[in-house]
């Protein structure tokens, strides 16, 4: 009975990961469906062959996830781990254009005369990714130990997430319309990514929830990635503002020249 029991926890956590990479996905493709995807088929994107690169590796990644969820949830181990290999290209390539795509984003203000406000603004792009950066990091660093490995997955996946809600902010309040994205406009204050960022930070939420119900109690990794994810929203707007970043934001744009 104990092994059928503990059998059975297993299949129902196996569950619960496909679930919380489905909702990524439904995350990630409703957020840029109307800036993005739908603009596409219409011809109505407006943007450089970085940002089409950009939009398309985000999107894969939050597929290629819940691919390998449910590759462990079907108990196809071996494929699973065979897959991470590809997985591994995917996310350097991710992280490679995402940097890029930031920077590109941000000479492009800055010829147009946004000065401080794009070199605050660059701030939001470029944590995102680099949250991104550590928690995949520390996931491969746990990968012979599933139940580490997993948690970090996840966290790295939902540290994606603001900019997909981010848009959905951007449509309510412009209406949205053909080729209108964000990153046309003139940057927006920094303080405005802490909504979106707060909505993604639910995932977490929930994931402690289910790991109260199912173990006892949170694991560590979800109280460290969440208490570290909220730092880094609550920090941008103080960091953004100082000297330091700043210079930093030009040195950035300096690779650009």
């Amino acid at each position: 009975m104990v092994a059928i029991a503990r059998q059975s926890a297993r299949l129902e956590s196996r569950n619960f990961y496909v679930w919380m990479a489905g909702a990524c996905v439904l995350v990630a493709f409703g957020g840029f469906a109307e800036t993005f995807w739908l603009q596409l088929p219409a011809r109505t994107f407006v943007g450089a062959p970085l940002i089409y690169l950009h939009g398309a590796l985000f999107s894969a990644w939050t597929l290629f996830f819940f691919l390998q969820t449910a590759l462990v949830a079907g108990g196809r181990i071996r494929d699973h781990r065979a897959w991470g290999i590809a997985g591994v290209s995917l996310a350097t390539a991710l992280v490679l254009v995402g940097m890029a795509t930031a920077v590109h984003s941000l000479t492009t203000r800055l010829a147009l005369g946004y000065g401080d406000q794009a070199r605050a603004f660059v701030i939001v792009p470029i944590s995102d990714i680099v949250l991104f950066t550590a928690f995949f990091a520390a996931a491969i660093a746990n990968i012979s130990r599933p139940e580490r490995h997993k948690r970090w997955m996840l966290l790295a996946t939902i540290g994606l997430l603001p900019a997909a809600v981010a848009r959905v902010f951007f449509l309510l309040a412009t209406g949205g319309g053909p080729g209108l994205r964000p990153g046309l406009p003139a940057p927006p204050p920094v303080q405005i990514a802490l909504g979106p960022g707060l909505i993604v930070d639910l995932l977490v939420v929930a994931a402690i929830a289910y790991d109260w119900r199912t173990r006892g109690r949170p694991h560590p990794i979800y109280l460290v990635g969440l208490a570290v994810m909220l730092a880094v929203q609550l920090l941008h707007g103080p960091v953004s503002a100082t000297p330091a970043w700043r210079g930093f934001a030009d040195y950035l744009a300096g690779f650009a020249r």
